[in-house]
Order: C-alpha cells, then sequence, then structure tokens
C-alpha cells in the first residue's frame, strides 16, 4: 500500500488526529471542514497566568498539512484562535505567520503555499 503524499495532523485541545491524502485539494478541503468544526465549539475562557490571555490569544486548534520530503518537507496550515479567527502559517518547527490579504481565504493561502514548496 502506497503512503499518501500529504498528511494532516488536526491538534484541538488534547485531542490529536491524522489522516492521509493524495491531493493536495482534499488535503486543504478536508482542513478546511475540520478548522470550520472547531471554530463552531464554544471558545475558549480567558486564562491568568502571569497575564490574562484573552480568546484573541489562545490557539483553539491548530491543523497542518505535511508532504513528503527527505530534507525539507513543505509544511503550511492554519490556526483557530479563540475569537474564531484563522491564521495562516508555514513551517514545521520554525512557524512564520503568513498574510492572507490578496487571497479570499487563508486556505487558499496554505493550498498556494504548499504547491509552491512542493517543487
Amino acid at each position: 500500500m502506497a503512503r499518501p503524499r500529504w498528511k494532516l495532523t488536526v491538534r484541538n485541545g488534547a485531542e490529536v488526529s491524522h489522516a492521509g491524502f493524495d491531493d493536495l485539494g482534499e488535503a486543504v478541503a478536508a482542513m478546511r471542514g475540520m478548522a470550520m468544526e472547531i471554530r463552531s465549539q464554544a471558545p475558549p475562557k480567558p486564562a491568568d497566568v502571569l497575564k490574562t490571555f484573552t480568546p484573541a490569544d489562545q490557539v483553539q486548534g491548530r491543523l497542518q498539512i505535511a508532504g513528503r520530503g527527505l530534507f525539507h518537507k513543505p509544511v503550511a496550515g492554519v490556526d483557530v484562535r479563540g475569537d474564531g479567527a484563522f491564521v495562516p502559517f508555514r513551517g514545521g518547527m520554525r512557524r512564520e505567520e503568513l498574510d492572507p490579504s490578496g487571497h479570499e481565504t487563508p486556505f487558499d493561502l496554505v493550498r498556494e503555499t504548499l504547491a509552491g514548496e512542493d517543487r
């Protein structure tokens, strides 16, 4: 059995799930559906740990798509903030927030980023 080309990892609170896809478009569509589901959940409460973290400061869910690669895997995804905002990023360990302006959705930017890095 062949290994899928794209791996979607969804972190929602303490729960982590994985799914494999051969098509990038299908992986991004699944990521979008799961992100909408996470956003529909109750927002987190403000947390007081040395300072107050509002829901906008908290990541409620992190969805990440990774491709295959020997030395450099293409990785990008979306953080679902507690206020319902989607924040696109690229990179695994060294995460860089992406500017979604100029794209219809942050998910379009994730697809574009992964397609460009997959060459």
